[in-house]
This record gives structure tokens, sequence and C-alpha cells, in this order.
């Protein structure tokens, strides 16, 4: 290899790994094309202000006399600030570097001599994909009045309101849903240009040697036939003869076949869209929110979970492989995705940051085997993130530890000891009964003790809870890990403690507003 192609490799090489020159692009990547990028819709709104700002000096221009400072900026300034957004939209594509590390790898791989002009073409084959795709061809079009000596090119500045799509979100969501009918569409195009090309002729020789016809020309023909099909029908141009009014009847019939058909292709196409618009704006929802429950696995016991947070205000998100469920927690005000937690794939596609975002992971699914893998998962994006698993079965206990599970809940364990403390009370296990069913407003809650309540109730015995017609069920103790159900009246309470008590939610909220006031 000569010491063109290896300079000309090296400085690749050298693009290709600097991070300066990566952060810049990401940077007007997420400018111009994402949407979840805080500063885009800035752009956005910048770039429809000029838009409608040339097209207003347009229209002005025609029947008054405009200053030369205006046409100067709509014809130089817009036009260059365009300029600088295609150029960059091109930059941004695809990375050309990539390309041509991959031509000369693929080069060297086989054996031959890599050539610098073979490379290049890839690349500008690469950016000609961009070039020619619709909204390219517009934003060029957008830019023609750059060039405005000749003045008929002037009337491209009309071409910017088509820039519009590209700022709007909803119009591009309203163009996806109608391509995806493409085909239908286009069958139903050539049926509607048949049906306006044979009429336009036949009205034509029926009409064109009528002295009273309206219809003297080809185009007067087809324009009358275009009025006619869209069922518009504005009267200037009428076919006066019987054989002409017959062909009238013929395309008004085909007209309102036509409408109906594009009426119904259009319905359809956002009945079978509907989902995926609605997971869209799901999916822009979860980068609004701050400090999420990320619970996976929506069965009995993740949906008490879930509502229990929800009553206490807080954000949750839930993911679910079976489609009914999903559908539950929707019902149930959550947003819900049918995606599998044990995916890397998943947070990717929901653009969900466990650093950012996500405050507690709940592994609440019935299999344990799913529980590993979601911890699995979540454990190779963050080491921080705090885990919660539930645990089915003893023996996968070592499993969840090994995966990364910061809290292990044997649900098993917990109600035998329930069972052991309150063997002989059937009033407890009412009360019991009374929590899981949800009825008359009973409930658990967790209490946590802080350095208010420290000052004005220092133990057990201080806290009163009988008064509130509530159970104490024991006190966890953070320092030791370890829980004590019907502790002494005399046991200390310190920072960092939780008391869980059961009772009316009403009583509940009343008892932690006294706990945080001066015992009288």
């Amino acid at each position: 290899m000569n010491i063109v192609k290896r300079g000309f490799i090296g400085a690749v090489y050298a693009i290709n790994g600097s991070k300066k020159y990566e952060h810049s692009k990401r940077f007007f990547y997420n400018l111009l094309e994402n949407d979840q990028y805080r500063f885009k819709k800035y752009v956005d709104i910048f770039m429809m202000i000029l838009i409608f700002t040339s097209v207003f000096i347009l229209i002005e221009e025609v029947k008054n006399r405009l200053n030369e400072d205006y046409r100067f900026f709509n014809d130089y300034i817009v036009s260059l600030v365009f300029l600088i957004e295609y150029i960059l939209r091109l930059w941004v594509y695809d990375s050309s570097t990539s390309i041509i590390i991959a031509q000369y790898e693929k080069d060297v791989a086989l054996s031959r001599d890599f050539r610098i002009g073979r490379a290049i073409y890839k690349v500008v084959a690469s950016k000609f994909e961009h070039i020619r795709s619709i909204s390219a061809i517009i934003d060029f079009l957008a830019i023609v009045p750059f060039f405005h000596e000749l003045r008929l090119l002037r009337i491209f500045i009309l071409f910017r309101i088509f820039k519009l799509f590209r700022y709007t979100r909803s119009i591009k969501t309203f163009g996806s849903v109608l391509l995806s009918k493409k085909f239908e569409f286009l069958t139903l195009l050539i049926f509607a240009s048949i049906v306006v090309f044979v009429s336009s002729v036949l009205v034509y020789v029926m009409e064109a040697n009528n002295p009273e016809s309206p219809i003297n020309t080809l185009f007067d023909a087809f324009y009358w036939s275009v009025v006619t099909i869209s069922t518009v029908g504005y009267g200037d141009v009428v076919a006066v003869s019987n054989e002409g009014r017959i062909v009238a009847v013929v395309v008004i019939i085909s007209g309102i076949a036509v409408m109906a058909f594009t009426t119904s292709l259009v319905v359809s196409a956002f009945t079978e869209k509907i989902e995926e618009i609605k997971e869209m704006k799901s999916i822009e929802d979860i980068a609004k929110l701050k400090k999420v429950y990320l619970i996976c696995g929506y069965k009995e016991i993740g949906r008490q979970v879930a509502l229990k947070l929800k009553k206490d205000g807080c954000s949750i998100i839930i993911l679910d492989t079976e489609k009914m469920n999903v559908k539950e927690a929707i019902r149930d005000g959550f947003l819900a995705f049918d995606y599998d937690s044990g995916l890397l794939s998943t947070y990717e596609n929901l653009k969900i940051s466990i650093h950012n975002q996500v405050k507690c992971v709940l592994c609440l699914d019935d299999s344990d085997v799913e529980n590993i893998y979601t911890t699995l998962t979540i454990r190779s994006i963050s080491k921080e993130v705090e885990i919660i698993s539930i645990l089915q079965s003893k023996k996968n206990r070592k499993k969840l530890e090994l995966a990364g599970v910061s809290k292990i809940i044997f649900s098993q364990e917990f109600i035998g000891l329930i069972a052991k403390e309150y063997i002989g009370q059937p009033v407890a296990f009412e009360l019991i009964h009374e929590l899981r069913s949800e009825t008359h407003g009973i409930q658990i809650s967790e209490i946590l003790v802080d350095d208010v309540m420290i000052r004005f109730h220092g133990q057990i015995g201080d806290i009163e809870s009988s008064k509130y017609k509530l159970l104490l069920l024991g006190i966890y103790k953070s320092a030791y890990q370890h829980f004590l159900f019907n502790p002494l009246d005399s046991t200390l309470l310190e920072i960092g403690d939780m008391l869980i008590v059961v009772g009316d939610y009403i009583f509940i909220e009343e008892y932690k507003k006294y706990l945080h006031t001066k015992s009288s």
C-alpha cells in the first residue's frame, strides 16, 4: 500500500475514533432526527416560523412592493439556514468513515488491493439513498430560491410548506399510517386515472362539436371529468347533450365509489395502526417520567403492588409478555407494554434509562427463572439500581442472589411467620383476609421512622397505635435487618426503622400525622 492510501486510511481511522467528532455528530443527529431530544422541539419551532415567514413574504410580494431587506432575508438568510440543515442531514444520515473502514477491512480480509475510489463510491451511493428520498427532495427544492436570479425559481418557496411534515410529529404519524396502505391507494389512483381519462375523451367526442356546450377543448373535458369524479360539481363546465349526461352519471357513480373506498382505506389504516400509535405515544410519555418503579410481571402480586404504589403517587411502568395482563394494566391506568423484561432490546426500544429514570425494579413474575433473567439483564445495564424480587421456590434463592437481586421476598416464609405468631387468633386471620381481599378499605402500610418521629416518640409504647384502631404487626429494625413481631413497649425506635401497621386507610393517614406531632 502506497503512502497516499496509508495516509488516507490513517486519517479515516483517526476521525472515526475521535470522541469530539462522535459527540458533534451525535449532537446534530439528536437535534435534527431524535424526537426524544429535549432541544429538538425548539429547532422544529424555529424552522416552522421561518417557513411561515417565508411564505408570508412571498404572498405579500404579489401585490405590494416590499423592502429589499425582506427579499434578501427570504432569498438568502432563510435559504442559507435550509442549506445548512440539508448538509447536516446529509452528514448525519450515515457514517462515511465506517463505510470506508468496512470496505478497507473487507479488502484486507480478501487479500486484495484497497482502492480509494471504490470506497468513496460506496459512500456516495449511501448518501444518494438519502438524496433521492422524498423528504430530501423537498428540502432541496426549498433551497432553490437561493438562486433567485431566475424569478421563476422563487415559486419553489412554496415547497417550504411541505417541510412542515418534518417538524410536525402528528403529520408524520398520519403520513406513516397512510403509507402502510400505499398499494391500495396506488390501485385506487390507477382506477380513478383510467375513469378520468376515458370520461374526458368520451365527453370531448360528444360535446366538442355542440355549439351550446362549454366543453370545447380536451383540457375542458379533463377539467370537467376531475370536478365530476371528485363529486365537487362546480357547475361552471357541464355536459349539455344526452350522451354527455350519461357519461356524467357514470363518472359521478364512479366518484362516489372512489370516495367511499378512500374513506374505508383511511379508516382501516388507522384501525390497524391504532395500537402501534398508542404504544408510540406511551413510549414518548416514558421520557417525561422521573423516579419510576419498573414492575416486571402483572399477575396478582404485581397488580396489588402497582395499585398500592399508584395510590402513593408513584410513577409506574409495567412489563409483561402476556397481552391480557398488559391490557388489564392499561385499564388500571398504568403505562404497560407487551415486552420481555429479560431482553436488553426491550429497554432500548422503550428508551428507558435505568440509570437516570428507574428508582427500583420489582421482579414479580410467577417464574423464578424469568425473574433471574430480568435481574441479569438489568444488572448488565446498571450495577446500582435497586432490584426487589419475589421468590417462588426456596432452591432458587441462591441463584437470585448471584444474579444481583438487592432484596428477596419469599411470601411463604412471611405467611408462615404470621401463622406462627397469630395461631389461635381468629380475629387476626380475619384481618389478614380483609387485607388480601381489599374490602372495607383495609390495607397494610409501612411507616418509616424518621428524626421528627424520634423526637416525639422514643419507644414502641409511645406510639399508641390502638387509639387509631390499627394493628401493629411489628417493626423492621433496619440496623439489624431483622423483623420483630409484637415488639415490647420498651423497644427503642431508631431512624430508618419501619413500622408495619394494618387498618383502615383513613385511620392510617391520621396516625401518620399523629406520629409527627408531640404526644399529648
